[in-house]
């Protein structure tokens, strides 16, 4: 028997889907882990992102920094938040975070930017106070690219939490760990795969989010997001006249 029909074996085996070692456990592991990582980064990521987004400020410092916590070996962070911190979930979580904050803060920073300029004029000539601009043109208009970065830190955080089992922790990386010290390579291939069916399946699912988030008329290649700018770009004079006149 070749490696892969071995693997396909170890997949098809009953005794590998049940128990506290079985693949529903791992997965549900996984999950939770991935999940618990994107929440805090997205916690950290997302107001900076927005912030330096609308006002422009400190994108220099952001750059730079992004650029240096992209460089940072994951298993070398794990290993030294483990020293510092010892054992348990967090130490491992916060290493990820790390890791995580890039992809969120610049996914959120270039969708709040690449918002046209004049469409976001238009709106504070109409009134609108700046966390109005924001959250009710800026975010809605930059979506289509601020998923973009999100998409990218999840399918990021779903293959590389699989270290956390070097610790050793759960999850699907359990199954890479402890193939390796028993030269079991069947279980690492089928590891590797189901961690690459999980981040197709999450992307899928996300993709279908973004259809139903992201309006079509708002997206910048559209013939309606053309025209809602143009729209709302010539509104602004007349509002910005009836404004005066009602002063």
């Amino acid at each position: 028997m070749n490696i892969f029909t071995e693997t396909f074996a170890w997949l098809a085996d009953p005794l590998h889907w049940s128990g506290p070692g079985g693949i529903p456990v791992r997965l549900l592991e996984h999950l939770q882990y991935s999940g618990l990582v994107l929440i805090i980064a997205a916690a950290i990521a997302v107001p900076v992102g927005l912030y330096i987004g609308h006002t422009g400020r400190g994108r220099v410092v952001a750059v730079a920094v992004a650029g240096a916590l992209r460089a940072l070996p994951t298993l070398g962070l794990l290993v030294l938040f483990a020293l510092v911190a010892g054992s348990g979930l967090m130490p491992p979580v916060w290493a990820l975070v790390i890791l995580t904050v890039p992809p969120l803060l610049a996914g959120t920073y270039a969708g709040i930017s690449s918002v046209d300029s004049n469409v976001v004029d238009a709106a504070r000539a109409m009134g609108m106070k700046e966390l109005q601009v924001l959250f009710g043109v800026e975010v809605p208009n930059g979506l289509l690219v601020m998923f973009g970065g999100i998409r990218t830190a999840v399918l990021q955080v779903i293959a590389t939490v699989s270290v956390v089992a070097y610790l050793p922790l759960g999850g699907l990386g359990r199954y890479l760990f402890d193939g390796l010290v028993l030269q079991d390579f069947p279980r690492m291939l089928a590891g590797s795969l189901l961690i690459a069916a999980l981040a197709m399946v999450v992307d899928l699912v996300l993709a279908a989010v973004q259809r139903l988030v992201v309006s079509p008329g708002l997206s910048a290649r559209s013939k309606g997001g053309r025209k809602a700018a143009t729209d709302f770009s010539a509104a602004a004079p007349a509002a910005a006249a009836v404004q005066g006149g009602t002063a």
